[in-house]
């Protein structure tokens, strides 16, 4: 069964930093690209990370970048998300996603609020 489940969300200050954690299971995860995605309320889900299955090319999107950092550890089947300098616009449900050219999975998000 395939699971993706993320932690490390929670409510932190503008200007300060989390790091999320994706844990999976349930397929080759070094054979995956990683990516993490974000929905804000009344937003459309966005694309704010993605690492290649072997981790050696990583992409960004324009709004956290020198900002965030994605990183994967393959052999302890984990991909994270190191965001700094949080911004209140950051404030979103974070979503882990696996995927290759025939199938993607989804995890079930985690909060991060950034607020005074």
């Amino acid at each position: 069964q395939v699971q993706l489940v993320e932690s490390g969300g929670g409510l932190v200050q503008p200007g300060g930093s989390l790091r999320l954690s994706c844990a999976a299971s349930g397929f080759t995860f070094s054979t995956y690209s990683m990516s993490w995605y974000r929905q804000a309320p009344g937003k459309e889900r966005e694309l704010v990370a993605a690492i290649a299955s072997a981790g050696g090319s990583t992409n960004y999107a324009d709004s956290v970048k020198g900002r965030f950092t994605i990183s994967r550890d393959n052999a302890k089947n984990t991909v994270s998300l190191q965001m700094n300098s949080l911004k209140p616009e950051d404030t979103a449900v974070y979503y882990c996603r696996a995927y290759n050219l025939f199938r993607f999975y989804w995890g079930q998000g985690t909060q991060v609020t950034v607020s005074s």
